[in-house]
């Protein structure tokens, strides 16, 4: 008879890893039931052990009235999950980073964790909700799965993943089970692999820093700008040779001078000692124009300035241009380029232009002809790599095999009918720049290990060969499907899901920023190259009630078509398509989502509803503290992480603000509406 164990934990996300850390000790003998508690109804547990995550998670267990003194239970020790740790060798010495997480507690202890394997190379400044003054100019920020708590003026996140149990818990649970003797050589030699595989990365993460500063003078000197860094009194300690030449310079060495030595523009020596503008602007320095554009990197108080003659930026970026675009290999829309002065639209875009600054990996979700590639386009031409090449592949157009020789590229006599002497891939092609993946929910289970792979490791292989190659790439991937039904159908790979997920935008249907269509109506006109200049009031209402199924895509098949067969400067009825031409659905369940979305939630997201409405009415504050307090004694009794879950999905569906401000949350007019009516 299998013995049943239950793991609880606070978020789906740590019940998950932890359960696959237990499945690699235990074999079928055993079944393991998960719970998480700010998403699942945890049953009355009776079974033959009970693991919960932490001390936290089972003060939530008492609060629920589950906790019962004869339950063969154990409380996991955690510690971080060292498979992520090679991330945190990579982050430059003497950088301040957030270390975030929920509880103080585990703040604190996680810090001394990493600093005792040797990771002290970095600051680590600690955080967490409800601190007091943080230092809003950190960029960068280390969380083990607590993304949604980091800080809105963090650009950079390292997510180290939920902590895992540690040793003593494993052997605890191992013993409990009756199975410890048995299975302490394969816990020992698991445990002896990790720490080996964890060495060997941070050793090989380390000599890769130490090969890159071994060459790093030598890389300063062979760039074709002038280069120069100093401190906020004007010390130099870097200058290349270019640079050198560009001033014509009397000092063999610079190192160590003041920048009043060697400059005598005093316009020029004002912007470099300037600590509040770094916006670039134009010199003239012996006779020659320069671009002059300088950045201050975190956690440093230098300055670094680069000199290009203005002649080569314009002949450069000329070439560069034409030869992208020759290949196909250039982004043509930035978020200029996309119009939508809708509410809906402009939190895209706002949201779209600070993920483009990060290197996250994005997940653009929207249907057909929502806009998914103007806004791949826009993020790469806001990111650090717009000069670097922007691909595009769309995995609905191109066979398995094919798509993985394109993506990957290809050795000689990899099979029939390859080139002599191979083809690079794109990955290869895309170094330094974007590959952007449009419709990623089609992709085969085998290639979607492949591309596990080239996220988690920086790194590809050539189909047929047995070199591992490292990339340098940012992938933007685009999907009309809904990933996470798949992933429950087993469609879907869910550690592919999370990892293309940590950057996400929602491109909503037209059908939902309604008034964002004159405008859209006005740009095709203009660019329908012809005399048409107004559109009748008939035709404006009639292009208002329609949904949209197709999204501007199919807006914009209406109007070429109606301005195709028009006789005159005016869009009217008798331009206007047959009912046959519209894109139909079948339109109860539409009017259910658009109408009724308060039905397709429980009872209690509708109390929770109410109450923040209340609270709005009669301006008091509220919270998820607040909120949790008004369920007690209610058949919707909820602890405070469980109802900070329940917003965040109310959030999703635009029903409710959740804000930091005064005010706390806010219940939005669609809500309102929704309520009022139920």
């Amino acid at each position: 008879m299998r013995k049943i164990i239950s793991l609880i934990a606070g978020s789906i996300r740590t019940k998950d890893t932890l359960i696959n850390q237990l499945k690699e000790y235990l074999d079928d003998s055993f079944e393991i039931k998960g719970y998480a508690t700010n998403e699942d109804i945890i049953p009355i547990l009776n079974d033959n052990l009970v693991i919960i995550s932490s001390e936290f998670v089972l003060d939530e267990i008492k609060d629920l009235n589950l906790y019962r003194d004869d339950l063969e239970l154990i409380v996991a020790k955690r510690t971080i999950n060292n498979d992520f740790l090679d991330q945190i060798v990579g982050i430059p010495d003497n950088t301040r980073v957030l270390f975030v997480n929920e509880l103080p507690e585990i703040v604190y202890d996680v810090i001394e964790h990493i600093k005792d394997l040797g990771l002290t190379h970095v600051d680590y400044v600690p955080y967490y909700p409800g601190i007091e003054d943080v230092d809003r100019s950190i960029r960068v920020a280390i969380t083990p799965g607590e993304e949604e708590i980091v800080p809105d003026f963090i650009t950079q996140i390292y997510d180290i993943g939920p902590r895992i149990m540690d040793f003593t818990t494993i052997t605890k649970i191992l013993n409990k089970l009756g199975i410890l003797d048995t299975k302490a050589g394969q816990f020992s030699q698991k445990y002896l692999e990790k720490t080996i595989q964890i060495a060997r990365r941070l050793a090989e993460s380390k000599n890769r820093i130490l090969e890159l500063n071994t060459h790093l003078e030598s890389v300063i000197d062979g760039l074709s700008d002038g280069l120069l860094v100093y401190d906020k009194y004007g010390i130099i300690s870097v200058s290349n040779e270019n640079l050198r030449k560009i001033l014509n310079s009397n000092f063999v060495f610079h190192i160590g001078r003041n920048l009043k030595e060697i400059l005598y523009n005093p316009d020029l020596l004002e912007f470099l000692l300037d600590e509040n503008h770094f916006e670039d602007k134009v010199f003239k320095v012996n006779h020659t124009e320069y671009s002059v554009s300088k950045i201050r990197l975190n956690s440093s108080t230098s300055t670094i300035a680069k000199f290009k003659s203005i002649k080569e930026t314009i002949t450069e970026s000329d070439r560069l241009k034409r030869e992208l675009i020759k290949k196909g290999y250039f982004a043509k829309y930035e978020f200029d380029d996309i119009i939508g002065n809708s509410e809906r639209m402009q939190k895209v875009i706002r949201i779209s232009r600070k993920l483009a600054k990060s290197e996250l990996t994005m997940l653009i979700y929207g249907e057909n002809g929502s806009g998914k590639e103007l806004f791949a386009s826009a993020i790469h031409n806001a990111s650090n790599r717009k000069n670097g090449p922007y691909l595009a592949v769309n995995f609905s157009a191109l066979s398995d095999d094919l798509i993985e020789s394109e993506l990957f590229g290809y050795e000689e006599g990899a099979f029939t009918g390859a080139k002599k002497g191979g083809k690079i891939g794109l990955f290869e092609q895309a170094d330094g720049g974007t590959i952007f993946l449009d419709e990623i929910g089609d992709i085969s289970v085998k290639l979607q290990a492949r591309l596990l792979r080239v996220l988690q490791e920086k790194e590809i292989m050539r189909v047929g060969g047995s070199e591992i190659k490292p990339i340098d790439v940012r992938i933007v991937a685009a999907t009309n499907k809904n990933l996470f039904e798949m992933v429950k159908n087993n469609e879907f790979r869910e550690d592919l899901y999370h990892r293309l997920k940590m950057g996400y935008i929602k491109v909503p249907p037209l059908r939902e920023r309604k008034s964002d269509i004159p405008n859209l109506i006005s740009y095709m006109l203009v660019n329908a190259t012809s005399e048409i200049k107004t559109i009748s009031n008939d035709v404006r209402d009639k292009l208002f009630q329609y949904n949209w199924y197709g999204n501007v895509r199919e807006l914009k098949n209406t109007i070429d078509y109606m301005v195709a067969v028009s006789d005159g400067t005016e869009l009217n009825m008798d331009c206007f398509p047959d009912t046959e031409f519209f894109q139909e659905r079948e339109t109860l369940h539409e009017s259910v989502n658009q109408v009724n979305v308060i039905d397709n939630l429980s009872s209690e997201y509708h109390f929770i509803l109410k109450k923040i409405h209340y609270y709005n009415n009669n301006d008091i504050p509220c919270g998820r503290e607040k909120l949790s307090e008004d369920t007690i004694g209610t058949d919707f009794m909820m602890t405070k992480y469980q109802m900070r879950t329940r917003l965040k999905h109310l959030m999703e569906k635009d029903l409710i603000i959740m804000s930091k401000g005064k005010k706390g949350t806010v219940i939005t007019e669609k809500a309102i509406g929704l309520i009022m009516g139920h």
